[in-house]
């Protein structure tokens, strides 16, 4: 990784008192605020409190978009807040803030804080660990990650707030850190994954100097916290825009450092090696049918993301042809336990979405496996991971262009399973067992198999 100079003043305080380039939201339809995030804004600026809508909500309505929620940013610290609202929770231990309730809608509202100063245990080491400094408005905008999620917009004056230049990076389409690039990078290697998530997502050019920083400390990411990792990932995968994504995450060496099995499946880059390409071409294939689903209006489960990650690699593992599914499942089973079950400690995925995973991967030989006696397939429709699998079976089928008359005819038993009647399940339950207790030649008793 290439040593970045480090400015410790620029560590010591970023900000300089500088007013900001305000700018009127005209362009922001009253409409598209949300009712409560201004319930909240108005008391606490009627308090004597400064209090603005925040990052993303206001980048998306600038850009057009409906924002998922609506964060407030207020001088008010955790307590005044609280004191504010019957309704508010104070939450979290390293970054206290307050969630005020209505209904079930949550306000998440949060102190101004400011960049923490170095660390005297690690003077070396940018990593943040602690983000409880409290600051102003324009400290709090200058800590953040990207010149276009640190936008402030007063509701009430209908002003935009901007002390990074965030407005014209907006403008001109690109995504930049705020400061040094590799000093932001390095105190948080997480922004790695989110620079590639806002850059797929709404379309922006990361500029180039930000993705010098990204190559320079992918490396770094091993060090974050893996739930927040695995929390990225899992955001990508449902964004719709999943191949763009999983294509920069190789690009910059991010697939290397976090699925290391999958950037080894893909093979190095202009390898010669047919299969290499082959192997490439399916993975990707796989994640624009991803995309295609989310597009339309599916959301994939986490186990189901999981498994689209890793089914070819695991496939290949117990060397299963992809387009011949009669092949028992043990080797199968096997291959994906050894396979998730590490990977699953690592990132702290549940073990209940671990097993989802595996049992969506077994499971995918069932769809195409010739109808027999011991085979049931009302009791297979009814299983509990059944919607995993036949979810990952649909990708699989617009993946390779193949199996979609086959999923249509397990999706329209799947509807009937649904609504069996209790003595229709039973009769099957009864016959599998009489199937299972059949005598073969030999004398031996036949037990059932675990996978019917």
């Amino acid at each position: 990784m290439t040593e970045a100079p480090i400015d410790l003043d620029e560590l010591r305080d970023r900000s300089r008192p500088t007013p900001p380039r305000i700018r009127p939201a005209d362009d922001i339809a009253s409409a598209s605020l949300d009712q409560d995030a201004l319930r909240v804004i108005s008391r606490l600026q009627r308090q004597g409190f400064e209090a603005y809508l925040v990052g993303g909500c206001v980048r998306d309505l600038l850009l057009g978009r409906r924002p998922k929620d609506f964060d407030v940013a207020t001088s008010a610290h955790p307590r005044q807040v609280k004191r504010a609202f019957a309704n508010g929770r104070i939450i979290g231990k390293r970054f206290r803030l307050v969630h005020v309730t209505y209904g079930e809608h949550v306000i998440e509202t949060a102190t101004f804080r400011r960049a923490p100063p170095p660390r005297e245990d690690e003077p070396g080491d940018l990593l943040i660990t602690d983000d409880n400094e409290f600051g102003t408005a324009e400290e709090d905008a200058r800590r953040r990650d990207f010149t276009i999620n640190a936008l402030f917009l007063d509701p009430t004056r209908r002003e935009i707030l901007d002390y990074v230049g965030g407005l014209d990076d907006l403008d001109a389409g690109v995504l930049r850190t705020i400061g040094d690039p590799h000093v932001r990078m390095a105190e948080d290697p997480v922004r790695i994954l989110r620079a590639i998530k806002f850059a797929t997502r709404l379309g922006l050019r990361i500029d180039d100097q930000t993705w010098a920083a990204m190559v320079d400390t992918v490396d770094e990411l091993g060090r974050s916290a893996k739930p927040r990792v695995l929390e990225e990932i899992l955001r990508l995968m449902r964004s719709g825009v999943a191949l763009g994504a999983f294509r920069m995450l190789r690009a910059c060496g991010a697939l290397r450092v976090l699925l290391p099995q999958i950037d080894e499946h893909l093979g190095q880059r202009n390898d010669p090696d047919p299969a290499a390409h082959d192997r490439a071409d399916e993975f990707w294939r796989l994640l624009e049918a991803l995309d295609a689903d989310v597009h339309a209006g599916n959301a994939p489960a986490t186990g189901v993301c999981i498994a689209t990650l890793f089914l070819r690699v695991i496939e290949r593992a117990a060397q299963v042809d992809p387009r011949n599914h009669d092949a028992a499942g043990p080797e199968l089973a096997r291959a994906a336990a050894e396979l998730l079950e590490p990977f699953a400690l690592s990132v702290r995925l549940s073990r209940r979405d671990t097993g989802k995973a595996i049992r969506a991967i077994v499971q995918q030989r069932r769809f195409t496996q010739p109808l027999s006696k011991r085979f049931r397939p009302l009791l297979f429709a009814r299983g509990e991971d059944f919607k995993e699998a036949l979810d990952l079976f649909r990708l699989r089928s617009m993946a390779w262009g193949q199996g979609w008359d086959v999923y249509e005819s397990w999706l329209e038993r799947y509807e009937q399973a649904r609504t069996a009647s209790p003595d229709e399940v039973e009769r099957e339950r009864r016959r599998k067992r009489r199937r299972g207790r059949r005598k073969p030649k030999g004398g031996q008793t036949s037990a059932p198999s675990v996978e019917d």
